[in-house]
C-alpha cells in the first residue's frame, strides 16, 4: 500500500521539529554563515534534500531554529514565574531571570541568540529575532504585572547575563569584571 497524501504530511510535520531542534544545535555551534543545511541535515540524520522539503532554504530553517529557541525561552520562564515564592513583580521577575539563567547554562540556546543578532541585518531573520525578543517582554510584562521599568530591567539583566556567559567573566578577578556581575548567578 503506498502512503497518503495525509500520512506524509503527518510525518514531514512530525519532522520538523526534530529538524528546527537539530538546526538550533548546528547554527547555535556554528553560526549562521558558518553552518550548511548538510550540516543540519547531517545533525537530523536526515538527507539534505529532505530538509529542503521541510524548509524553503537555509534562511527557513535558521528562522525555525529561532523560533524553537525563543519557545524554549518563553516556556521556561513561564516556570520560572510560577514557581515564584510569591506573585509580586519583583518575585515573578527574579523567579524567570533564574530560570532564564538555568537555561543558557547550556549555551546552546544563548549562542543562537548571539549567532542571530549578529545576522539581524538579514531582513527575515531580523524580524524574527524582533519577534522572538516582543514575545519574551510581552509576557514578561503580562505574567509579571511589573512597570515598563522593570520589565526593561529585567530585558537588560538578560543581555548582562549573556555578555557574562559569553566573555566568560563569572569568577574574574578584574574590578571592572566583579563590578558587571556582581549580584548576578549563573549556573555551573
Amino acid at each position: 500500500m503506498s502512503p497518503t497524501r495525509s500520512s506524509i504530511l503527518s510525518t514531514a510535520d512530525a519532522r520538523r521539529p526534530l529538524v528546527a531542534a537539530a538546526a538550533l544545535r548546528e547554527f547555535a555551534r556554528g553560526g549562521y554563515h558558518g553552518t550548511t543545511v548538510a550540516d543540519v541535515a547531517r545533525e537530523a540524520k536526515i538527507s539534505p534534500a529532505y530538509v529542503f522539503k521541510l524548509y524553503s532554504g537555509k534562511e527557513a530553517l535558521f528562522i525555525a531554529a529561532l523560533d524553537a529557541c525563543f519557545e524554549a525561552i518563553l516556556i521556561a520562564i513561564a516556570e520560572g514565574a510560577d514557581a515564584a515564592p510569591d506573585q509580586s513583580a519583583g518575585s515573578a521577575l527574579e523567579a524567570m531571570g533564574d530560570a532564564y539563567a538555568q537555561l543558557i547554562s547550556d549555551r546552546t540556546l544563548l549562542m543562537l541568540q548571539v549567532h542571530a543578532q549578529s545576522v539581524a541585518d538579514i531582513p527575515e531573520i531580523g524580524a524574527a529575532l524582533r519577534s522572538g525578543l516582543g514575545r519574551v517582554t510581552t509576557f514578561a510584562k503580562t505574567r509579571s504585572g511589573g512597570s515598563d521599568a522593570e520589565v526593561q530591567r529585567f530585558i537588560a539583566f538578560g543581555q548582562l547575563c549573556h555578555l557574562i556567559v559569553t566573555t566568560q567573566l563569572d569568577g574574574r578577578p578584574e574590578d571592572w569584571a566583579q563590578l558587571l556581575t556582581r549580584g548576578i548567578r549563573h549556573p555551573d
